[in-house]
């Protein structure tokens, strides 16, 4: 054993206790003790809701319902279907919503980046309220939006993403996770900014509104941090919730390698987010790049475990390939039991550990080929 393999080994654990319970617990204390309230108001100012969809025709008759049922001024509120080249009847349906202030615009297929690009010069509102196909609003989910936007300081709004109870342990797990994100952001947005916005559901100033790169894998980090780096605020509105269908592990895995692989491509995009011009820099490092790096300090950790001297070699080995055995056990153990719940989140840490690690094909891949649809099991019945 040299001092380098026992100075590896605590640097390693060092860093992993940090990104997994130090900086959450540091975020959330300086949440308590150093928070920035926002100014909310009930006030009414022209928006725009835009929805842009690809073969969305399973979800946009109730997506269409949700919005036209928003406790807001009708005179005051249109909604612009994009349809980026679908295939299905997505326009015909949005089309038969024509007598209820909802436009349809169809553009060639180029992704969610370009559909966005071109619908916003024919948006109308004074603020650009983004919301995806799949998810359902509350129905004072606007009103709560642009109550924040009261604030002069605020230049995104995003509000508060709930996922459906799952009807499996898979599907548990990953709204449990949902909610620590939502804790994470909401605590960010109590220091001041977000590191991004929640995609189906954000508001945003339509003068801040700058083209997405079509290659963007995160349009709804992209455009908002563009606004942050202006000096503006990103905040979460709590109040303002949007209800999702249920995903299981292998959705949720491949959704986590495009979001973590977009933060890599967002580095090359903003190199201010490292630089003095983002407030939120420590923040950034800390969240962001803690977890890009995250499956590599874990290989570190386990790897350097058996570089120790007895006994402290197995003392530290032995619960990490406990742990990882779990997690490579539980596909074969049956759904519904006390032992799937203990053997659950374990895999489901592996796999977005995984999505983590895999995100680094960026570096070697087109963007476009870590685009994939998100397939969920059924529709939001379940209260949340």
């Amino acid at each position: 054993m040299t001092p380098l393999l026992v100075t590896l080994f605590l640097v390693s654990s060092l860093a992993v206790a940090y990104v997994l319970v130090g900086y959450p617990l540091l975020l959330a204390g300086l949440a308590r003790w150093r928070e920035r309230p926002v100014e909310r108001r009930e006030h009414v100012a022209p928006v725009t809701v835009v929805i842009a969809v690809r073969n969305g025709e399973r979800w946009l008759r109730r997506k269409l319902d949700s919005v036209l049922a928003q406790d807001y001024p009708a005179d005051s509120m249109d909604v612009l279907v994009v349809s980026d080249g679908s295939t299905d009847a997505t326009e015909q349906i949005a089309a038969s919503y024509a007598g209820r202030r909802v436009r349809t615009m169809r553009v060639p297929f180029g992704g969610k980046p370009a559909a966005l690009n071109a619908a916003v010069p024919q948006a109308s509102g004074q603020l650009l309220f983004f919301t995806d196909v799949r998810q359902v609003l509350r129905p004072d989910c606007l009103r709560r939006l642009v109550a924040a936007m009261a604030d002069p300081t605020v230049g995104v709004v995003s509000g508060d993403l709930r996922i459906a109870r799952g009807a499996s342990e898979e599907e548990a797990n990953t709204g449990l996770y949902w909610r620590y994100e939502n804790w994470i952001r909401g605590n960010l947005s109590r220091v001041d900014s977000m590191l991004g916005a929640t995609g189906p559901v954000y508001l945003v100033r339509r003068s801040f509104y700058v083209p997405i790169p079509p290659n963007s894998l995160l349009d709804d980090v992209f455009l908002p941090l563009s606004v942050h780096l202006q000096g503006y605020r990103l905040v979460i509105e709590p109040g303002a919730v949007a209800i999702d269908e249920p995903t299981d592990l292998a959705a949720e895995f491949r959704r986590k390698v495009r979001t973590q692989a977009g933060i890599i491509q967002l580095l090359g995009t903003f190199p201010g987010l490292l630089g003095g011009r983002n407030r939120m820099r420590f923040h950034f490092v800390s969240l962001k790049i803690g977890r890009l790096l995250l499956p590599f300090l874990l290989a570190a950790l386990l790897a350097t475990s058996f570089g120790l001297p007895s006994p402290w070699r197995w003392l530290a080995a032995l619960p990490q390939l406990a742990f990882w055995g779990v997690a490579l056990l539980d596909p074969l153990v049956a759904d519904g039991g006390m032992v799937k719940k203990l053997t659950g989140l374990p895999r489901a840490f592996a796999v977005l550990v995984w999505a983590a690690a895999c995100a680094w094909k960026i570096l070697f891949v087109s963007p476009r080929d870590l685009w994939v649809e998100t397939r969920t099991a059924k529709a939001p019945s379940a209260p949340v």
